[in-house]
């Protein structure tokens, strides 16, 4: 589909860096740093690097084999019916807007460099002043998606000088002798009592799992150009963006979480408040460099911030086209811009931020759901890859789904399904909508999505008993 006034391929690049360039990047050093060696912290990213690679493959197959699929839900709806698009584009709404309370503390903990009132990221000014700018976001969406996206280039490009600042400084610095110092040691203790002992394959396999959820976190947005794909001048745009997009987030992401081994101790990584890049850039250079980091985590929580806005009402208004939702999620205003889900969705942000009152772990907890949420939709969509591959008889096609598939079962097992369970909650909500657009479009509900309805809502029932009995932690 051509369409001259949709967004570029530049555009789409930049949506893809910056939707997945957000808080992790800034933090990644200190929560590798916890639970992984410098020798095992490569093998980690290889290991998450190759399964994200095959994921971004599945989406660029898909967008450019199936050109009349739109988004995430279409993609699972195509392949196994309404109800796994529900599931799919209801996960990925949901990890999205959660992401974006994830952002809205860590921004609150940057200024905390400056404001001490906003560090911890959760007080009662840290949670007013991200519920401002959250508003503002959608505001700005509500103008127009196309214009966001455009605004969202810049935003790449000043978010990522300070980033190479540290690069370099930290190149510059880099010593052999303490990168090498533990490189395949086990990490043994907490992080305040850091201690190492004898590599083992065992120990190797825990660190290994114990970095997956960081390091799968920082990849979520590189199905941003996919997502948008139905807004771009070509289609075959949105297969390239998301491949150079993970190209270039996968060197750089390895890079800045690497070379802090080679200045500092690991147990000094570790222990550093977050963000940790803030820190490791003060120590390297005085106040000034937590000053430089500071102000590009802002321009970096920000531009993802706007990224993260955009995406999950493009889910909710895809799903309303694909009669998963009703057609109230898919109305727009006069900048084409799906005004009713914006509302909808900054409407349970800012319940959620005023939630996050009452927790010391705001950003762990909710980029951990978030994450989880999203991988559900990115099983289907492996899924989905897998068996085109198979009905195809194409023998790449159907490798790339297998192992991209493998390794999201695998991820999601290793976040911990406490967090499985618990977006089960979020489902039960989602069914009340599923249900009014079925009878809306005039589609009966199947017994076998009776059965499956029961069953989640179910276990989303438990999972609030076990909440409210302190049974079900995280």
């Amino acid at each position: 589909m051509n369409n001259k006034k949709g967004i570029s391929l530049i555009a789409l690049t930049s949506l893809v860096v910056s939707s997945s360039i957000g808080a992790g990047i800034f933090d990644i050093p200190s929560s590798l740093a916890k639970v992984a060696t410098p020798g095992v912290a490569l093998l980690a990213w290889f290991i998450t690097g190759f399964g994200i690679l095959m994921l971004a493959l599945s989406f660029s197959n898909l967008v450019l084999n199936k050109p009349e699929l739109n988004g995430v839900s279409d993609y699972a709806r195509a392949g196994f019916g309404n109800f796994a698009g529900f599931l799919s584009g209801w996960g990925y709404w949901l990890g999205v807007w959660l992401g974006n309370v994830a952002f809205g503390t860590m921004l609150m903990s940057t200024l905390g460099y400056f404001f001490k009132e906003l560090r911890s990221g959760n007080s009662l000014q840290a949670v007013l002043f991200a519920s401002m700018i959250s508003w503002g976001l959608t505001l700005l969406v509500m103008r127009g998606v196309e214009a966001a996206a455009v605004i969202n280039v810049a935003v790449t490009i000043a978010k990522l000088i300070p980033l190479f600042v540290f690069i370099v400084l930290a190149i510059l610095l880099f010593k052999v002798n303490i990168f090498s110092e533990h490189f395949w040691m086990n990490l043994a203790g907490n992080a305040s009592h850091l201690s190492f002992s004898k590599a083992t394959p065992t120990g190797i396999l825990n660190q290994v799992s114990s970095s997956l959820i960081s390091l799968i976190w920082v990849f979520v947005g590189i199905e941003g150009a996919a997502m948008m794909a139905d807004r771009a001048r070509r289609k075959s745009d949105a297969a390239k963006a998301t491949v150079f997009g993970l190209v270039a987030l996968f060197i750089l992401y390895v890079v800045i979480s690497i070379l802090p081994y080679g200045y500092m101790s690991q147990g000094q990584i570790a222990q550093l408040e977050t963000p940790s890049l803030m820190y490791l850039m003060e120590a390297m250079i005085g106040p000034v460099g937590g000053v430089i980091i500071s102000i590009g985590l802002v321009i970096s929580i920000l531009g993802s911030w706007l990224s993260w806005t955009m995406l999950p009402v493009e889910a909710t208004s895809q799903m309303s086209e694909q009669k998963l939702l009703p057609k109230w999620f898919g109305k727009m205003n006069k900048y084409n811009a799906p005004a009713n889900s914006l509302i909808f969705t900054q409407a349970l942000v800012q319940i959620f931020f005023l939630s996050l009152l009452k927790t010391n772990e705001a950003y762990n907890f909710a980029y951990s759901l978030a994450t989880v949420a999203i991988i559900i939709s990115y099983i289907l969509v492996s899924a989905y890859q897998f068996k085109l591959g198979i009905q195809e008889k194409s023998l790449k096609n159907t490798l790339i789904g297998f192992l991209s598939l493998t390794f999201q079962l695998v991820a999601v097992i290793i976040a911990g399904l406490n967090f499985l369970w618990l977006t089960t909650v979020a489902y039960f909500v989602g069914f009340v909508f599923y249900l009014a657009a079925q009878k809306q479009n005039e589609k009966k509900i199947t017994a076998t999505e009776w059965i499956l309805i029961a069953v989640i809502s179910i276990l989303a029932i438990l999972a609030v008993i076990s909440v409210l009995i302190g049974r079900l932690s995280f």
